[in-house]
C-alpha cells in the first residue's frame, strides 16, 4: 500500500472535475480539504487479501444477524435505543434473499504489519460516488495503465437490477435538506434512471405502508413502491418521528438496507459473539481483525482502551486524545461517566501511516464494501492523525496489476 501523488499541475482542475462531473458538491469541510492530492495505491496481493477478509466478515455477520433477529432474548447487551428495540419485533418476516444488504468493513494497517478493523458500516455507509467515479477521474488525469479499480457502482446498481423489476418505481429515502446526503442519492439515482429505473427523491415520511407494502405519498408522484433505498440512518428515525416509521421494520418491499442491519451498526455488536459462538456461528474473523472490546466498566482499571460511542459515525467522539481538539477530550469522558451504556471500550491498535511527497504521515481508513455478500469495491479517507473523522480527507483507491 502506498501513495501516489496527482500531479500539482493538475490537482485543482482534478478537485474541479469532481466538484462539477462526479457528484463531490462538499470538497470542503470546516477549514479542512476534503479532496487528498494522492491516489492510495494497493497491490493485487492485498486487494486479494482484502476480499477473503471482507467476504468472511460479511458471511459471520449476515449469519449472526439472522440469528439474533430470531432470538431476540440475546440482544440486550447491545442496548439498542428502546423505540427500535420496540419495532424490531416485527421483522419477523424477514427474507434475506429478498433485499439488498449492502455493508462497508473499515480496514486499517497497524504497525505489525496486519489488518484491524475498526467497525462495519452496516446501515447505511456512503461513499458511493467516490468508490466509483473518482478513481476514473484519477486514472484518466494519471493516464497509467498499471493501476486498475473496482467500480462500486457498477456492482450496487446490477445488485438492485437483479431484484427490482425493471422499470419499476424506486425511492431513495435521505434527509433531503442536507447536500452531502444528496449528492450521494443524486449519483445513485441518476445510475439507476440510466438502467430504466422510476427514481423517486424523497424524505422518510413520504413512504406510507399498507399490507406491508411501501408507497409514495409525495405530491406528483403517488403511487405504489417497487422498492426503497434508505440513506436515513435508523437512529435518526427515531429522533425524525416521520409518521408511519414504523412501518420500514416490516415491509416486505425490496428494501436496501433493511433494518436488520441495526443488529451489527452498534458499536456493541461484539458484546454478544461469545452467546453466537456457544450457539454454533463462528466470529472467528471478526475475532482476528477487530480489537478486543468490552463494557466500559470493565475497561476501568486497564491500560490502552478507547471509548467509542455505540451509534456514532464519521469517526466523532472517538477518545483517541492527540486527536481531540480543545477541551474535546474531557468531554467525550465526562460523557462516557453519564451515559456508559451509550459507549463501549476498545483496545487500541497502533495505525500505521503512510509517508506523503514531503514526508507527512497519513493514516488510512480503507472502507471495503459488499453487495449480498460479495465484494463491490473500496472507499478509502486519509487523516493528519489516527482518528478518521469528518476532517479526513477522500481518496481514490487504484490496485496495481499483477507484475507491474
Amino acid at each position: 500500500m502506498r501513495l501516489v501523488p496527482i500531479p500539482q499541475d493538475k490537482y485543482d482542475e482534478y478537485r474541479l472535475t469532481l466538484m462539477f462531473d462526479c457528484y463531490k458538491w462538499d470538497p470542503q469541510f470546516m477549514d479542512s480539504n476534503t479532496v487528498a492530492k494522492y491516489a492510495l495505491v494497493i497491490t493485487q496481493e492485498e486487494h486479494e487479501e482484502l476480499v477473503r477478509l471482507t467476504e468472511s466478515l460479511d458471511e459471520e455477520t449476515r449469519t449472526a444477524e439472522v440469528f439474533l433477529n430470531q432470538h431476540l432474548e440475546i440482544t440486550k447487551p447491545l442496548a439498542l435505543p428502546k423505540k427500535v428495540s420496540r419495532e424490531i419485533r416485527k421483522m419477523t418476516n424477514y427474507e434475506p434473499d429478498r433485499h439488498v444488504r449492502l455493508m462497508r468493513y473499515d480496514f486499517h494497517p497497524t504497525v505489525e504489519g496486519t489488518w484491524a478493523v475498526s467497525e462495519v458500516n452496516s446501515d447505511v455507509p456512503g461513499g458511493f460516488a467516490e468508490a466509483s467515479l473518482m478513481p476514473q477521474a484519477v486514472l484518466e488525469l494519471l493516464e497509467d495503465e498499471t493501476y486498475w479499480y473496482k467500480s462500486f457502482g457498477d456492482i450496487l446498481v446490477k445488485a438492485i437490477s437483479d431484484k427490482v423489476v425493471r422499470g419499476g418505481r424506486i425511492m431513495l429515502v435521505h434527509c433531503t435538506s442536507y447536500s452531502d446526503d444528496r449528492q450521494v442519492m443524486q449519483y445513485l439515482g441518476d445510475r439507476l434512471q440510466a438502467e430504466g429505473f422510476q427514481v423517486i427523491y424523497g424524505a422518510a415520511d413520504h413512504v406510507n405502508f399498507k399490507e406491508n407494502q411501501a408507497y409514495s405519498i409525495l405530491d406528483g408522484n403517488e403511487g405504489s413502491l417497487d422498492a426503497i433505498f434508505r440513506f436515513t440512518p435508523l437512529e435518526w428515525l427515531t429522533e425524525i418521528r416521520p409518521k408511519r416509521w414504523q412501518g420500514y421494520f416490516d415491509t416486505t418491499t425490496v428494501s436496501c438496507n433493511h433494518p436488520i442491519a441495526i443488529y451489527a451498526q452498534t458499536k456493541r455488536f461484539p458484546l454478544v459473539w461469545d452467546v453466537l459462538e456457544q450457539n454454533g456461528i463462528s466470529m472467528a474473523t471478526w475475532r482476528e481483525l477487530l480489537p478486543d472490546t468490552i463494557e466500559v466498566k470493565a475497561a476501568k482499571d486497564k491500560e490502552g482502551y478507547i471509548y467509542k460511542p455505540a451509534c456514532g459515525r464519521v469517526g466523532e467522539k472517538i477518545s483517541i486524545k492527540e486527536a481531540c481538539k480543545d477541551d474535546e477530550y474531557k468531554k467525550i469522558l465526562a460523557d462516557v461517566r453519564r451515559h456508559p451504556k451509550k459507549y463501549l471500550a476498545q483496545k487500541r491498535f497502533i495505525s500505521k501511516p503512510l509517508i506523503g511527497e514531503q514526508g507527512e504521515e497519513f493514516h488510512v481508513c480503507l472502507g471495503s464494501y459488499t453487495v449480498d455478500g460479495s465484494h463491490a469495491g473500496y472507499y478509502a479517507r486519509i487523516s493528519g492523525t489516527p482518528r478518521i473523522d469528518s476532517n479526513a480527507a477522500d481518496i481514490p483507491v487504484l490496485i496495481e496489476r499483477q507484475g507491474c
